[in-house]
Parts: structure tokens; sequence; C-alpha cells
């Protein structure tokens, strides 16, 4: 199946690429990848996207981006991209079910959350160690729980959570935060939340279920046991990018783009998998999804 422009990845850089290049009376096919709709349908409000002075869940704007799409013309399909061809035109995107040929690629992978890396904390996941709050705070009614982290994300995370437990603590490995003052005032002001400093994670605690933390002090080195029923980790996301290696440039497993241009002709990429940690928030990767959407067009009324 040939299109003008096909989009990899449905958050908000993807899903507003599609929305410009639909409206623009291009062919389009949004591929939605496992997680339709981004990080965003895993987070509660959204108090900063402009257009909603009361805030919005999550999930709601990123239903709201795809109808928009689709209100279009964009034609948007659960499936999951496998492989990809940039070396001949037009473009060739494998998934699970389909091969579709491109004219032009936008690619809008995002990021998955990012893990402490041992052992212990892998054998636990889905036992009292998880990445998303929205997800899993739920199953931690009454309970003392842990958050591990320093940003906005974090606070974002902590406050959730004293929905449900009983008690909130903050670890973080340094006494400075990258948290904006007004998301760290909050977690401070909310008596359900303690915080505790110059800690890094060297275990996680228990068999079937987590049961607490070997902490070690960022100054002393010493380390010490911290009882605790449960581990969210908020400490930043990797890009998406495995399946551009060796097709792509790339630095630090982002994808190094000219505004969105990356260095194949005719391929584009926006939002997380190009961002290099400089914003990381939905409204720039919406904007450099328009970006993206644009440069497309441009490219393809050259005659591509």
């Amino acid at each position: 199946m040939d299109y003008d422009v096909i989009i990899i990845g449905s958050g908000p850089a993807g899903l507003t690429a599609g929305i410009y290049s639909a409206r623009a009376d291009l062919k389009v096919l949004i591929l939605e990848g496992e997680q339709p709709g981004g990080q965003l349908t895993t987070t509660t409000e959204v108090e900063n996207f402009p257009g909603f002075p009361e805030g919005i869940m999550g999930p709601e704007l990123m239903n709201r981006m795809r109808t928009q799409a689709q209100k279009f013309g964009a034609e948007t399909k659960f499936e999951l991209v496998t492989s990809v061809d940039f070396s001949k035109k037009p473009f060739e995107i494998k998934t699970s079910e389909e091969v579709y040929l491109g004219n032009s690629v936008i690619i809008a992978t995002g990021s998955r959350a990012r893990y402490l890396g041992l052992e212990s904390e892998s054998r636990l996941k889905g036992r009292g160690v998880s990445a998303c709050a929205t997800c899993d705070g739920f199953f931690f009614k009454g309970k003392e729980i842990v958050v591990v982290g320093g940003g906005d994300s974090a606070m974002e995370e902590a406050n959730f959570l004293t929905k449900f437990a009983s008690k909130v603590t903050i670890i973080h490995h340094s006494e400075n935060f990258k948290a904006s003052a007004i998301m760290l005032d909050r977690c401070k002001a909310n008596p359900k939340i303690d915080f505790l400093m110059n800690k890094e994670i060297v275990e996680v605690l228990g068999e079937n279920s987590v049961t607490g933390l070997k902490l070690k002090d960022s100054k002393t080195s010493e380390v010490e046991e911290f009882k605790t029923e449960g581990l969210f980790l908020a400490i930043g996301h990797i890009p998406n990018t495995g399946l551009f290696k060796d097709k792509l440039e790339m630095e630090k497993e982002y994808i190094v783009t000219n505004d969105t241009k990356t260095s194949v002709e005719g391929v584009f990429a926006c939002g997380d998998v190009q961002d290099r940690k400089r914003y990381w928030q939905a409204i720039t990767s919406a904007g450099s999804g328009c970006i993206a959407s644009l440069e497309a067009q441009k490219y393809l009324s050259h005659g591509n």
C-alpha cells in the first residue's frame, strides 16, 4: 500500500504530524505502535497544554488528537513496525501485519521508561516495582511506597500516588532537584510525602514482592536498609530508536536532525526521539510534529 506520508508513532508529535499532513490533503498512515497515544496515556491531568485552562487528562487529550487526525483523513492502524528500509524509494515499512510504502516517513516513536538496571529490580517488576503510577497506583492502597527521581515526573508521580498510599518517600541521589519550583513545592506541602536526599538505590529487597531497599549514602558511602512495599521509577526515558540503528545518523541513541530532517532525505524525526533531553514536553513534541509535517510537505512538493 502506497502513502504520501507514513508516520511511525502516535504521541503528541506523531498525531500532530498526522493532523497537519492529512489537512494538506496528503494520503497519510499513522502506525500507532504498542502504546497508542504514547506516554501521555499513562499520565493523569495535563495542566500546561494550551487551550485547556482547567486541565485535561492525558488519555483524553490523545484521543482528541487522534480523532482530529482521522477527521482530516489520516488512517490510523494499531500495528507495531518491525523493520524499515530507507535505502530505496518509496521507503518500505514493515509491520507484523503488512508492508507499507511511503514517499516520506516521519518518525515519532517517543521513548520508554528508564530503570536503574539492578537484577533485583528486574526480578520484581510487576511485583512492587513499577514505572507507571497511573497504571499501578491503585494496587498500593494504604501502603508505604517510594518514588525515585528528582524531576517534574517524579513530583507528579509522588503527588498522584498519595491518593492511594499512606506515605510516599521521594528518594533522590543529590540535594539538587531538576523539578520546577511549583511541582517541588506541591510535594513539600503534601503531608503524605517525605524526602530522602543523597541516597542511591543499590538493591531492591524481597522475594516475591518488594519489602525494602538498600540505600547507599552518596556522601558517606554507608549502606542502610529502608522498608517499603513499592518502588516507582521516575528517572527519565530512553528514546525508542532501536529500529533505526545503522539506518540513520544517531548520537547517544537519539536521531540526529537538522530541525526535523534526518540524514536520509525524505525521512523526518520529531518529539522525544530527537529532543536530546532539552525539553521533553507534550507541547514541544507537538510543535516538532508540526515542523516535521511541513518539512515533509515541502519535500513532497518538489517532486520526490
